[in-house]
């Protein structure tokens, strides 16, 4: 019985990743730009456009439905004609893996940089997605995968995020980017802390609290939490080195190729 459900598993993984044939991708960075202002530890959000993705998207209201992280040069091609390796993900058939950002060239992507972390602790969450490339997903728990088939469900606001949490945690870390929030958990930096204030038993300083910090469960993180943190940066390649609206090429009706002496054709 546990190799039907394998490969039943496997089957509808397969199914829940393809792409969905009405989905418009528009990538408004370049891959050369986000090359250029990538940084190590630096978090990349994707607008998926596979089933799975339309499900993710709706349960968090969200236009993210996927995250991986940036690793550099990290790792070394593994072959000489190979583009590099510079992404690190969780992905639902293949487990970790690192792949190249021409991966998701053709995608809409954001820039999410946790502020303030040193190089020596961005190295280490770098490193903790690393030793972790290789491990796979266990496609048993069939219903934690099924219940993505219906994804237009009308599902209360309360439920979603739990919904994405619920199950087995093995095919849900694959979807809800807790590999990534489980990296910087190890470096006790925050992405959406629950803060409780506690007011200090000091009479001489009755109007005193302090506010305490409590990590999230890793398994409740989704994409979209790192674009709405106030922990993290959204970095902007285009207006990183000043952007100026004035040095923009408009091609005006009636005027397509006069700016730049072509001829058009009869």
């Amino acid at each position: 019985m546990g190799r039907v459900t394998e490969i039943v598993g496997r089957g509808l993984a397969g199914f829940l990743t393809k792409p969905v044939r009405q989905s418009i991708q528009v990538a408004t960075v370049s891959q050369e730009k986000l090359s250029q202002y990538l940084q190590p530890g630096d978090v990349l959000l994707v607008e998926g456009n596979t089933r799975i993705s339309v499900a993710i998207k709706y349960l968090t209201q969200s236009t993210w439905s996927h995250a991986a992280l940036y690793i550099g040069d990290a790792l070394p091609p593994a072959a000489p004609w190979e583009l590099p390796r510079v992404l690190v993900e969780a992905d639902l058939q293949e487990g970790v893996r690192a792949i190249p950002l021409a991966h998701y060239a053709q995608m809409h992507t954001r820039i999410c940089r946790p502020v303030g972390l040193s190089s020596e602790d961005r190295q280490h969450v770098v490193d903790y997605v690393i030793a972790r490339i290789g491990q796979k997903y266990d496609l048993k728990h069939i219903f934690d995968l099924a219940r993505y088939l219906l994804p237009t469900l009308p599902v209360p606001r309360r439920f979603r995020r739990r919904m994405l949490a619920f199950g087995s945690g093995d095919p849900t870390r694959a979807i809800c980017s807790t590999l990534i929030a489980q990296a910087f958990e190890t470096m006790r930096y925050p992405i959406l802390p629950e803060v409780h204030r506690t007011w200090l038993d000091n009479p001489m300083h009755t109007d005193c609290y302090a506010d305490i910090y409590h990590i999230r469960n890793y398994s409740l993180f989704t994409p979209r939490d790192f674009d709405i943190s106030p922990y993290f940066d959204i970095i902007k390649p285009t207006i990183e080195n000043g952007f100026d609206y004035r040095a923009l090429v408009w091609s005006d009706p009636g005027q397509d190729g006069k700016e730049c002496g072509c001829k058009s054709e009869e």
